[in-house]
């Protein structure tokens, strides 16, 4: 029978593409690796990794392997899930997925309450845009992940959606902009400003502006694309132009830019957990329990755009 830990740093030397970086990964030395991938080699009775000096390459026993290995450890950590819903949440991990603005505002309260609750379980928070944290949670790198795309539930049936919020959208504009204190505000007014925006391609808030630029007749002038809202923040200050931001940013925006909202509004990003369908792991529901409670807290807490503004 093939050795677990031995696939283990098979598996880490496929990842790493090196000897030594896979060692380091594992805290393992460098001659400790060779030795593992030696024996499981001897065991195997098959060349499973071409040592090269640019690293290490597998051979297609190889690639076959680390396969094989990847879904037995998928089925191991589901095993271990189990064990540690038995134990009530005394030990285990979590690893979750957040986009920028979520890990700004509500994830850390969602921390800080998980831990008082839990402390036995491990938490690993890692940023990623939905577009990027989707395959990570079919992939089983993930056990849950934060969007803002409001086409996540509708394109992938396999996932179990926790809708949290609706998360309303704003202008940002240079304190000394002549619309400043226009009343009303209307998104076709902005027509030929222009924008600061986050990118099509990994920010659904981008998508949705957008749409909502087409509905009101006009195609925005992108000067900016850039998926930092504080970024854009900055060059909507200097007067570079106008941006879009969520309410999550607008409640700690700079001073020297005006947050309005249009009429009419602006569509509403849908803030969303996700895990995949069928069996939800204790720490898992724990969390989703958890995120509910802020988010219900997070939108009690709003204030009038006016205050945000000042």
């Amino acid at each position: 029978m093939l050795d677990t830990r031995r696939l283990q740093v098979l598996c880490e030397v496929a990842r790493q593409g090196s000897f030594s970086a896979a060692a380091e990964a594992l805290g393992y030395t460098q001659p400790a690796v060779s030795r593992q991938i030696a024996t499981l080699e001897a065991e195997t009775g098959v060349l499973l990794v071409r040592r090269m000096s640019q690293g290490a390459v597998l051979t297609d026993a190889g690639r076959l392997l680390v396969r094989r290995a990847t879904a037995i450890f998928a089925q191991l950590d589901e095993a271990e899930y189990e064990l540690q819903s038995l134990l009530g949440l005394r030990s285990g991990r979590l690893r979750i997925a957040s986009f920028a603005s979520a890990a700004s505002s509500i994830v850390p309260l969602a921390v800080l309450k998980f831990r008082e609750r839990h402390p036995g379980i491990e938490l690993s928070i890692s940023m990623a845009e939905p577009v990027d944290a989707l395959p990570r949670l079919h992939s089983g790198e993930l056990d849950m992940a934060l969007s803002h795309d409001p086409a996540w539930s509708e394109a992938e049936p396999a996932l179990e959606v926790t809708h949290l919020f609706d998360d309303p959208m704003y202008i940002a504009l240079p304190a000394n902009h002549p619309l400043a204190a226009a009343q009303p505000l209307s998104l076709a007014a902005f027509a030929d400003e222009p924008w600061m925006l986050s990118m099509p391609a990994t920010c659904p808030d981008a998508r949705l502006f957008q749409r909502a630029c087409l509905e009101a007749g006009f195609t925005p002038r992108v000067a900016l694309e850039n998926d930092d809202y504080s970024a854009l923040l900055g060059f909507v200050a200097a007067g570079v132009g106008v941006s879009l931001i969520p309410e999550m940013v607008a409640r700690v925006v700079r001073a020297d830019v005006v947050i309005r909202k249009l009429q009419p509004s602006l569509p509403t990003r849908p803030i969303v957990v996700s895990t995949l369908s069928g069996y939800r792991p204790a720490a898992v529901a724990a969390m989703v329990t958890v995120l509910r409670e802020v988010a219900d807290e997070w939108v009690a807490a709003r204030v009038p755009l006016p205050a945000l503004a000042a």
